[in-house]
């Protein structure tokens, strides 16, 4: 699914990842932890093709696929999403709109505004969201565990192969980490692939993940099963 080969990227001159290597097989679920700074976010925007990251070397592929080279809505196309650890906010545009057009962006044969209504409306009660948020501007307004829990909302509707989710658990409360965490799994199959990205235990207590890395200094230096994060909660990332 997703192929990283002593990958170096930089941001305004300072080097961030410096050889990081990562290979994620389809049915897969990927935790990253790490302290801050240590080059896990870069990685996600790096790999949707944020234009102020340079990548300087290494390969990454995706689907068998050099990715290097495409722009941000080719890699959504061909499958890859991000879930924003800062969703923006963009007034003007409704949460229907904007998922609607991205929804039909991506396929051969769009769909009417009829058909994806059903389709939308689905995902939403699956999410436990009313009706009326999706008439709501794009996460204008929201509190944090809405914006979150609309991004899983953007994971159902437009059902990508790889999902990369930065600190999604930041900021919520019990319920919606709960809620969010089955919008996840719900998405999750055997074909599909996620990569979390965050900082504590609680949010691997709903998704189970196959395998945990620490990210350090640019690098990923230890990899595990899902026992490596409940030794980093007791530890810390000091006692590595």
């Amino acid at each position: 699914m997703l192929k990283i080969e002593n990958l170096h990227a930089d941001v305004e001159g300072q080097k961030i990842l410096k050889g990081l290597n990562l290979d994620v097989k389809p049915g897969e679920i990927h935790a990253l932890m790490g302290p801050n700074g240590a080059g896990k976010s870069t990685l996600a925007k790096v790999l949707a093709g944020h234009p102020a990251y340079e990548v300087t070397s290494g390969v990454m592929q995706f689907l068998d696929q050099d990715i290097l080279e495409m722009e941000p809505e080719e890699r959504a196309h061909l499958g890859l999403f991000m879930s924003f650890q800062y969703p923006l906010e963009i007034a003007g545009v409704s949460n229907f709109q904007f998922l609607f057009h991205a929804y039909n962006a991506g396929r051969e044969n769009p769909v009417s505004e009829e058909v994806f209504t059903d389709i939308v409306q689905k995902c939403a009660e699956q999410m436990q969201i009313k009706p009326t948020f999706l008439e709501r501007d794009l996460n204008s307004g929201f509190s944090g565990g809405e914006k979150k829990r609309n991004e899983i909302l953007q994971l159902a509707v437009l059902d990508p192969k790889l999902a990369i989710l930065d600190e999604t658990d930041s900021g919520l409360d019990i319920d919606a980490m709960r809620i969010v965490a089955d919008g996840v799994k719900n998405w999750m199959q055997p074909d599909k692939s996620l990569i979390l990205i965050t900082h504590y235990q609680r949010l691997l207590d709903y998704i189970k993940p196959d395998h945990v890395h620490v990210v350090q200094d640019g690098q990923i230096v230890r990899s595990s099963g899902p026992e490596l994060a409940l030794e980093l909660e007791k530890q810390g990332y000091g006692a590595l």
